[in-house]
């Protein structure tokens, strides 16, 4: 099976999380997935003789690297372009939960339980929540997942929420039928309060869509769901990973046990647009970088976000 998918990928130029506009370049994309990750001597860095009519290149997310790589650089007929590395988390989870937890201080194991206790005492002494796994349960979740997606800044500032398209949804359904579909909701009473959905791939469970109400951001709702659905992944004992994706927050650090240093990774032809797409979206990146410190110095994301969430 060819691993390479030919796509319009989009090259969004972006003032800090506001997206200006965006140009794309029509590319062969593929993405290292943890299993493959765990054998890097068998990803081969793609060559010109591999170009299919039409693309301008290759696009490889996840890639396995052993060093820092500069941003820009000429690679033979190529230009490559990295504008993302980062330690890719991951947990592993060919154990069991007992063992998992000891990765954990004392201290920060307290500070979960503690956590769970508050929430529980909220709800009135009762954790209810819900794991959404066969194709019946499937437009439920959505209805529950969807009505926190709507309250987050992620979906009001981003356009980063749970998609709410019936193909999603048809996708949803067709992962639960295989038995390839891990989602999770939390709920004060009968309210939902925080999501988690999760497709799964090669044993994989990818962290891929993730919510939760800002008006529970005080009990920690997102931990306490997070703490949950890994207990039932790792009691199931038919899932190998739990994959982080891409990025890295202070979340993610906390509840992985591996990291590994990734990248990705553009080779595109060295044409006049391509060059002045790759080097002015460096240019645009570096600047949004420097722009929204700025703007976290001085408070202005927080308080375009609280005005989003209404909380002005």
């Amino acid at each position: 099976m060819n691993p390479w998918q030919m796509r319009d990928v989009p090259f969004k130029f972006q003032l800090s999380d506001w997206t200006l506009f965006q140009t794309p370049i029509r590319l062969q994309l593929r993405s290292i997935g943890l299993a493959e990750a765990g054998n890097p001597e068998g990803i081969a860095i793609p060559g010109e003789d591999q170009l299919v009519p039409g693309s301008q290149g290759f696009a490889l997310r996840r890639l396995p690297v052993d060093e820092a790589l500069p941003r820009v650089a000429r690679s033979g007929p190529f230009l490559r372009y990295v504008p993302l590395q980062y330690q890719h988390c991951y947990i592993d989870l060919n154990t069991s939960f007992e063992e998992y937890q000891k990765k954990f201080s004392s201290k920060t194991r307290s500070t979960i339980n503690r956590k769970i206790r508050k929430y529980t005492e909220h709800c009135g002494g009762t954790l209810k929540w819900h794991s959404y796994r066969r194709p019946d349960e499937v437009p439920a979740l959505f209805e529950l997942a969807r009505a926190v997606s709507k309250l987050t800044y992620q979906e009001k500032l981003l356009d980063a929420g749970l998609p709410d398209t019936p193909e999603f949804m048809e996708r949803a359904r067709a992962l639960a039928a295989s038995g390839q579909l891990r989602a999770y909701v939390l709920f004060d009473g009968e309210r939902p309060v925080s999501y988690l959905y999760c497709p799964v791939e090669d044993g994989v469970a990818i962290y891929a869509y993730l919510g939760y109400d800002p008006a529970y951001m005080h009990l920690s709702v997102g931990t306490v769901l997070q703490w949950l659905a890994l207990e039932e992944m790792f009691n199931e004992g038919g899932l190998r990973y739990f994959d982080f994706t891409e990025g890295q927050s202070d979340h993610k650090r906390l509840f992985a046990t591996h990291q590994r240093q990734c990248a990705h990774v553009f080779l595109v032809r060295s044409t006049l647009r391509n060059a002045a797409i790759v080097r002015g979206h460096a240019l645009m990146d570096r600047f949004s970088g420097w722009a929204g410190q700025l703007l976290d110095r001085y408070g202005v994301k927080a308080k375009v976000r609280r005005l989003i969430r209404g909380h002005g």
